[in-house]
């Protein structure tokens, strides 16, 4: 049988090597999140990177517990008290397209407008008005655009400003700006939410688009952890139980 082949992490009986730094230095000298970016990159972030992805990280970690995620697992909890671990996987599979799943389609849609700008030699600005019209043709939802609580997310503020401090900001952010720009010109007001935040930031930091939900899942587990331990020492066992109004035929007899 042939080895499963892999460049992230190696070990021995005395070691274990993380894409070739040992564990105990990285243990004392970087963070979680520049070790979350070298597991995934294969290499040390700078200083200015690892900050930025910490931010994205705390910005994805919790929205309440009426968010999908936060509300699966504690209704999983509370039936199932003796297994934290199935009601914080039950938490992230209830991450998807329409709660923070959407900012791999975002990176993707984001790499889409960048490529039609270079093959089309049009600005961004253009390009993301192409998107729009695109979109709109096909009445499609245009990822990382709109929130159903903020009408204007405070988390774009902070990390699109940082990553303009730390001269980390470029076409990923550019390109959601004009992409938000596009979309109130041309259809509504929306605001860009977290998934275009984080897509946009993640772009310019030179991950692939699957990470763009891979990040939010690993941010969230936090407040899906905190969720679940509230769940548990705070309520009882069943005692979520959702209000549900019967709308189909009375009693009736078998023919």
């Amino acid at each position: 049988m042939e080895p499963w082949r892999t460049g992230i992490t190696d070990s021995d009986a005395t070691g274990i090597w993380v894409a070739g730094y040992d564990i105990g230095s990285l243990m004392q000298r970087a963070t979680f999140a520049e070790t979350i970016f070298l597991l995934h990159q294969g290499r040390m972030p700078t200083k200015s990177e690892g900050k930025l992805l910490d931010a994205i990280l705390i910005s994805s970690a919790d929205h309440g517990p009426g968010s999908p995620s936060a509300a699966t697992a504690r209704l999983a909890c509370s039936g199932n008290r003796g297994s934290v671990s199935s009601a914080i996987a039950a938490g992230v599979l209830a991450i998807g397209d329409e709660h923070g799943g959407a900012g791999m389609a975002c990176m993707e849609t984001i790499g889409k407008g960048l490529a039609l700008k270079k093959s089309e030699g049009i600005s961004i600005e253009e390009a993301a008005g192409r998107i729009v019209d695109e979109a709109r043709s096909r009445k499609a939802r245009i990822p990382g655009m709109g929130h159903r609580v903020h009408s204007h997310d405070p988390r774009k503020d902070v990390l699109f400003g940082m990553a303009q401090e730390f001269e980390l900001a470029g076409d990923g952010v550019a390109f959601m700006l004009a992409l938000e720009a596009a979309v109130a010109a041309k259809i509504k007001p929306l605001p860009i939410n977290i998934d275009g935040v984080l897509a946009a930031v993640l772009y310019d930091l030179g991950f692939a688009p699957v990470f763009g939900r891979l990040c939010f899942i690993i941010g969230r587990v936090a407040g899906l952890s905190a969720e679940v331990a509230e769940e548990l020492a705070r309520e009882k066992a069943m005692r979520i139980r959702i209000p549900v109004e019967y709308d189909g035929p009375g009693p009736r007899e078998l023919p």
